[in-house]
This record gives structure tokens, C-alpha cells and sequence, in this order.
């Protein structure tokens, strides 16, 4: 556990500011203070998850909206306290608190040596990953390698994608080919892996979603799709529970994503009359990042053979009266290797 100060925020500022604060503290929760520094409450990154399905404003004070009635444990406590509280498959965190202060974090995974959820909450859902593309963006190296098959670490980005879901039990691959498919199949052929793998080939460039066409009436129950370039920290048990709960037809995983204009942005009003000047202002985005839960009967709505893209599925199911949600995440829960200065930020998250 690192510096307990690194996720602490006080009661009185924005969900916005707070949800940084989670984002950068990477543990999944921010514990909060009032003014004389004593435990408040929590924000959990699913209370966070529930706060902006609801349209909470990212301005909003966080004592709004946090738990205040979270469990915690005093700084003397035992082991047995511990695993009395984790006997609750919701709690992953258990505050520790000396003289009503925070004073340590006890995380679920670290007291019961667990690496990830999916020891305990496996998926049995088919995973579609989108590898079909040339990787022009990562010129030169994709122009010897496919871009799946580009390094990072010890392993290849597909592979690493791949491991990720297997941590959640899953074992039912399909990947879609196109651009040097030859190189990718021998690649895998060679390394002999204990998942199932499917090859869809497309003869001509189909889009981010036209291959999916090859899975109609082959797959019949929800199944995630990924491009090939993006890496998810996600809990993939979650997020498919959230899309069979919410009985969304797609659901989109979305990061919000935080801009700031580093110049004073001009309102006018009355054919040019000022109206006021905001400085170096920030803006907030939940932005596709490319990782869908699709449910199979979506399939009949794409083209055969055709040039077609995810939004192009996600308009037209919209416009027949399909439903189409959001699963949000946090900004560095996204890490995208399409191109070479993502790539390298992706890298130093990993500890490359």
C-alpha cells in the first residue's frame, strides 16, 4: 500500500477533483476527511461508476454523494476482524482509523494474497478481438510486424490483452485477421496456448465491427469486443453483470477523460458583446474506448462483407429503437498502443 495520504481528499471538494485523486491513487477508492481530518466516509471507483450513470455533475460536493456509512476497523485490531468484514464479497477495502483519523487501508487482495476478483468471480464469456488492421500509426514496425504482435514488455500486446481476460477464467477467444494474418496464425501455432482460438479472416478490410458478421448464430450469449491496440483494467466480471443487468443491447466502455484549455476561452452574447472570460478552463468527456459488451442479436444488423464500424452498429441500433449504455471507467483504467506516444505512456504505467 503506498502513502495513505495519496488517497485521501476532503469532504468539501468537487466529485471531479476526487475522482483525479482516485484515478492516480490506482487502488480504487479515496477516503474522505471534513475539516478537522477525521474519517468522513468513501468513494469507491463503483460509487463513482453509479454517480455519473445517474448524471451526477462532476460538480458536485463530495460529502453529497459519498458512503458515510462504511465499515472501518480501529488501528489495534486483528486478523480476525479482518476476515470477519471480508466475509462481505462487496468490501475490498477496510479503512483503519486511530483516534477517528485515517490511519492505514487494509486491501482485500493483499490480506488474502489474492492477485485479482477473478480467482473468485469468473466469466464464461467469449472474447472478440479486433486485429484486423494494418497499424499505420505504429510505421515503421508494422510494416515488418503485425501490429498485434507489436512488444510490450516481455509480450506482444495481443498477448497481454488476452492475459488479462484469462485472469477472469475466459477461454474462448475469436480474432479477427486481415493485414499480415499468416505471421499472426504461426505466431500463436508456435506458442501452442491452453485458450481456444478462432481465426475470422477478412479478405478485404471490414471495419472495427464488419468481421463480427461471421459470428452470427455462432455465438449465443453476451460477448465483449476489443481492438487489438488498447489495454483495460477493468473488472470484466462487473462490467458484464452491469450490461445483463441493465439489459443493454451494447454497452460502450467509456473513459472520462479530462482536458484543460490553456488559454482564456471568450463567451459572447448580443452579436459579439462580451459576456465573460473563463481562464484556462477544464472540460470532462466520457470518450469510447473501444471495448464493447455486444449481445448476439446485434449481429443481424451488420452489412455482409461490407465496410462497417462499432458506431456504425451502435447508430443503427439506436435507431431501431435499441438500447445502448455506457460502462464508465477512469482515465488511466484506459491504456491505448495505437500509436507511438501512447504507446510509450502506456509503457511507463506498466513499469516498462
Amino acid at each position: 500500500m503506498q502513502n495513505i495520504n495519496d488517497i485521501i481528499v476532503a469532504h468539501n471538494i468537487s466529485l471531479k477533483e476526487a475522482f483525479k485523486t482516485l484515478d492516480k491513487g490506482g487502488v480504487g477508492i479515496v477516503l474522505v476527511v471534513d475539516e478537522e481530518n477525521a474519517f468522513y466516509g468513501i468513494m469507491t471507483d463503483g460509487d463513482f461508476r453509479r454517480a455519473i450513470l445517474a448524471s451526477v455533475s462532476l460538480d458536485t460536493i463530495v460529502r453529497d454523494v459519498c458512503n458515510s456509512k462504511y465499515s472501518y476497523l480501529p488501528h489495534h485490531y486483528n486478523d480476525s476482524d479482518v476476515r470477519e468484514l471480508f466475509k462481505n464479497p462487496k468490501i475490498r477495502h477496510i479503512p483503519v482509523l486511530k483516534n477517528n483519523e485515517v490511519f492505514d487501508l487494509i486491501l482485500r487482495h493483499e490480506f488474502q494474497g489474492l492477485q485479482t476478483r477473478a480467482k473468485t468471480s469468473p466469466i464464461d464469456t467469449p472474447v472478440v478481438i479486433m486485429a484486423g488492421g494494418k497499424g499505420s500509426r505504429l510505421d515503421p514496425f508494422t510494416r515488418i510486424l503485425p501490429k498485434p504482435l507489436i512488444p510490450i514488455g516481455d509480450k506482444t500486446i495481443l498477448e497481454t490483452i488476452i492475459d488479462k481476460f484469462s485472469q477472469y477464467s475466459v477461454n474462448q477467444f475469436y480474432i479477427t485477421l486481415n493485414y499480415k494474418s499468416n505471421i499472426i496464425r504461426a505466431y500463436f501455432d508456435d506458442l501452442n496456448p491452453d485458450y481456444s482460438l478462432t481465426y475470422i479472416h477478412e479478405d478485404k478490410p471490414l471495419g472495427t465491427a464488419g468481421a463480427l458478421k461471421f459470428l452470427e448464430a455462432k455465438i449465443n450469449q453476451p460477448f465483449i469486443v476489443t481492438n487489438c491496440d488498447i489495454l483495460i483494467d477493468a473488472d470484466y466480471a462487473d462490467l458484464v453483470e452491469h450490461h445483463i443487468k441493465e439489459n443493454n443491447d451494447i454497452t460502450i466502455v467509456a473513459s472520462l477523460k479530462h482536458y484543460n484549455i490553456p488559454y482564456g476561452i471568450c463567451e459572447i452574447e448580443n452579436g459579439g458583446e462580451l459576456k465573460g472570460i473563463t481562464e484556462k478552463p477544464e472540460y470532462s468527456f466520457l470518450v469510447n474506448t473501444g471495448m464493447y459488451v455486444l449481445n448476439p442479436s446485434v449481429l443481424a444488423q451488420i452489412p455482409s462483407n461490407e465496410l462497417f464500424h462499432a458506431t456504425d452498429l451502435v447508430d443503427k441500433i439506436k435507431f431501431s429503437g435499441g438500447k445502448v449504455g455506457i460502462y464508465p471507467i477512469n482515465e488511466n483504467a484506459w491504456m491505448d498502443t495505437g500509436e507511438w506516444e501512447e504507446y510509450n505512456v502506456t509503457a511507463k504505467k506498466m513499469g516498462l
